[in-house]
């Protein structure tokens, strides 16, 4: 299999090379996310609120998947710039087999468990409750697919080949896009099945997603088709994979626990400030999940430049990512702030959820060029191995969320918008925070740094 080697050759292209496919493929998810919302806001505020709540489980499940993910990403990537294709290959299988086990332990859990995962909400609507629970179960007996496609994502990010990914990713939006307004609405010879259509289009979608990520692999990439994955793991590559991602896994977690807590306060104004989050949330994906892209390259080549021992390439190609971020976060401030009524009209057509939709993404919006550069420097951490410090502070400041939104959301307070502001204004904190921590990394490194430049400029 060939890799794309990040430890030479022009910083900039190479960040923005390996990142905007990343940044592609993000948005494909954010895509899939969005299609299902925008169809079934046709159905109404109580719909959209269905699969928001049973979403949350879903979300959740990313903590689960980000264990093996990240560990294929950094583990990957560091023996690619120590040029060790065997370790890469132990990477891959244990990440592999770990994905699958996982997926099969929280797709039971959430089949058995479906009752009292929903009615932790309180929703107090029997339609919504149903609705819910139906999504829910749909999407567990498929979870194995959600699962395993984001690792092999990560497997080839590590790798420096994040276009494959976004090819795949492609044919499964793709799908997506077709089989929602069919199996939603009842077109052709299909019935319309709503809420629980988009489940099964999701599903589906992301089965054909693995089929592909499998037969690729198999007919071009055969350092990794050799890769026997019913051989028993050792505890080394287990307990270093652990390392990795469980920090990221716990952070990731929590972030899901301290928004199901967040939605349980939101619920008392009704169902429809549930679905404005829900579909508040989508929108403003598109600047996170852009930094997101910009995270996981600077994972990838931090990781390859740490493993070959390059810092002046770690530090500019850090500043240069961040560069990139903020300008991303200052368009995203722009668009929620000015451009909040026509953005979320797009999503649900009701005068009442545009009103709450529209004061939603003014507050979130301040908060944008912060979550960016905090999500880029997340991506900076991972590379060195250093998942810690991101998710201690993440944890921190999105915990404070909930006593922060009891207290704003007072009636004698700012009501409803004090739950926005507890939101908005962690992220302000966490992206200072994280940052200042990334610069004193760099500044004890400084004599690597200026060791690496100069023996680079000898060259």
């Amino acid at each position: 299999m060939s890799t794309n080697k990040l430890t030479q050759g022009n910083i900039f292209k190479s960040l923005v090379g390996l990142a905007l496919p990343i940044m592609a493929t993000s948005f494909i998810q954010m895509a899939y996310n969005m299609t299902d919302m925008i169809w079934i806001g046709r159905l109404g505020s109580n719909a959209v609120a269905a699969v928001g709540t049973a979403g949350f489980f879903t979300w959740l499940g990313m903590a689960f998947i980000l264990i093996p993910k990240i560990g294929a990403e950094v583990g990957v990537a560091q023996a690619v710039g120590r040029n060790d294709k065997k370790d890469a290959r132990h990477y891959v299988r244990h990440t592999l087999q770990m994905i699958i086990v996982l997926s099969i332990v929280y797709g039971s859990g959430l089949i058995l468990l479906r009752n009292q995962l929903i009615g932790f909400f309180d929703l107090g609507d029997a339609e919504v409750i149903d609705m819910s629970i139906t999504y829910l179960v749909i999407i567990a007996f498929g979870i194995g697919f959600y699962f395993v496609n984001p690792v092999f994502t990560g497997i080839f990010n590590g790798y420096g080949d994040s276009k494959t990914p976004f090819i795949i990713n492609s044919i499964g939006l793709a799908v997506n896009m077709i089989l929602d307004p069919i199996l939603i609405n009842g077109i052709w010879i299909f019935p319309r099945l709503g809420v629980a259509g988009a489940a099964i289009a999701t599903i589906t979608a992301q089965f054909i997603v693995t089929i592909v990520f499998i037969y690729c692999i198999r007919r071009r990439m055969p350092l990794i088709s050799q890769v026997k994955l019913l051989k028993a793991p050792d505890i080394p590559h287990l307990r270093r994979i652990i390392k990795l991602g469980f920090p990221v896994a716990l952070q990731s977690g929590l972030f899901s626990i301290f928004a199901m807590i967040i939605a349980k306060i939101i619920a008392q104004w009704g169902p429809v400030p549930i679905a404005v989050q829900k579909v508040g949330s989508q929108i403003e994906a598109i600047s996170w999940m852009t930094a997101g892209g910009f995270s996981t390259a600077l994972s990838s080549f931090v990781g390859q430049n740490y493993g070959a021992n390059k810092w002046n390439r770690i530090y500019r190609g850090y500043i240069s990512g961040l560069k990139l971020v903020s300008l991303i976060g200052i368009l995203a401030t722009c668009l929620l702030v000015f451009g909040a009524r026509p953005v979320f009209s797009l999503f649900i057509q009701e005068k009442e959820a545009i009103q709450y939709g529209i004061v939603y993404l003014q507050i979130l919006g301040l908060s944008q060029l912060f979550m960016c550069i905090e999500i880029a420097t997340t991506g900076a951490f991972n590379g060195l191995g250093k998942t810690v410090y991101p998710a201690i502070i993440s944890i921190l400041f999105t915990g404070l969320r909930v006593p922060a939104a009891l207290i704003l959301s007072s009636e004698t307070v700012l009501g409803l918008n004090g739950v926005w502001w507890s939101i908005s204004m962690s992220s302000v904190f966490k992206g200072v925070v994280l940052v200042g921590l990334f610069a004193i990394v760099l500044y004890k490194n400084k004599y690597l740094i200026k060791q690496d430049s100069l023996e680079t400029v000898n060259r």
